[in-house]
């Protein structure tokens, strides 16, 4: 089975690896996944997760855990750091050293798997999909690309279609290729909802605070203004708009930043807000205060911190 058009990709991730599935998973998609088993692998995972919370630890929705030694593939589901029932698989899909393809159909009822062309498992839900908002993926496995599909893609080769999906991240931001900081990129075609900006960066060792901005190129407005202030541990979001800035929003359950500390941002466009992740957690959700979305067509970044990546979906 193959498919195009993917509507979020990770493409060659570190392992461990935790990633934000922007707009959570919804029955009738799918998610594929590339890669190969190292020659010396023991066992992998790949699990859907509420969060990437550590202490406590995250609820894992699917947990998929091929263990090439004992030929079985382990599926369970975790609530409450608590494991329920194991459902074991007695077949081994994978071969260490050789490449792979898995996809993961979602239904309202079930995870179905397939390793490449073959199904293999179907797993039913044991809690709420509408929590599922990550995608973890650990042990002994190179992973080149993670695309999740939404219902309507066509069929044409996935690495191809995850292949063509980069080439278009790097053409719409439009920079000096040079992230720098102050950085400014230009997102050639504005924004429209769906869209996800990945901001990947380090805040500097004794960083007091840093800001990613969404402008309208046209004028002076500021569409969204997002200010992490490490030293004093707070968000801060606004925009500025005819010269002038709106009220604050500051709420937040905790801080995601540190000083000397790497992080990833993602901004998800929606049809009414801007949805803010951090290192794969959803932070926060920020009201169009601009409805002409088209017109939101550079990207800002400027203060205390290192750019390592920037990104549109």
């Amino acid at each position: 089975m193959s498919i195009s058009n993917p509507r979020q990709t990770f493409l060659n991730p570190s392992i461990p690896f935790a990633g934000t599935i922007l707009g959570g998973l919804q029955p009738g998609e799918m998610v594929v996944i590339q890669g190969s088993v190292p020659s010396d692998a023991d066992r992998f995972q790949v699990d859907f997760t509420c969060g990437s919370s550590v202490k406590p630890r995250a609820d894992v929705a699917f947990h998929f855990n091929p263990r090439l030694v004992k030929s079985c593939i382990v599926c369970n589901t975790l609530q409450k750091e608590r494991w329920g029932r194991e459902q074991i698989l007695y077949q081994m899909p994978f071969r260490a050293g050789a490449a792979f393809e898995i996809i993961i159909l979602i239904q309202k009822d079930q995870f179905k798997v397939a390793v490449n062309g073959a199904h293999v498992l179907e797993y039913k839900h044991r809690m709420d999909l509408e929590r599922v908002d990550t995608i973890l993926m650990s042990g002994k496995v190179k992973v080149q690309a993670v695309g999740i599909v939404a219902p309507s893609s066509s069929a044409v080769s996935p690495a191809a279609s995850l292949t063509s999906q980069n080439s278009e991240m790097n053409q719409i931001i439009s920079s000096s290729g040079d992230l720098g900081v102050p950085f400014s990129g230009q997102l050639l075609k504005g924004l429209s909802v769906g869209r996800s900006i990945v901001v990947k960066g380090e805040t500097n060792q004794n960083a007091h605070s840093f800001g990613v901005n969404l402008r309208v190129s046209s004028g002076n407005d500021i569409a969204l203004h997002l200010n992490p202030r490490v030293k004093k541990g707070l968000f801060i979001r606004n925009s500025l708009l005819s010269g002038c800035w709106g009220p604050e929003e500051t709420k937040l359950a905790s801080f995601p930043f540190a000083a000397g500390q790497y992080f990833e941002m993602i901004i998800l466009c929606d049809s009414q807000h801007f949805r803010v992740a951090v290192n794969g957690v959803h932070q926060l959700d920020y009201k169009h205060r601009v409805q002409d979305l088209i017109r939101i067509d550079q990207l800002e970044v400027l203060g205390d911190v290192s750019l390592l990546d920037v990104k549109i979906l």
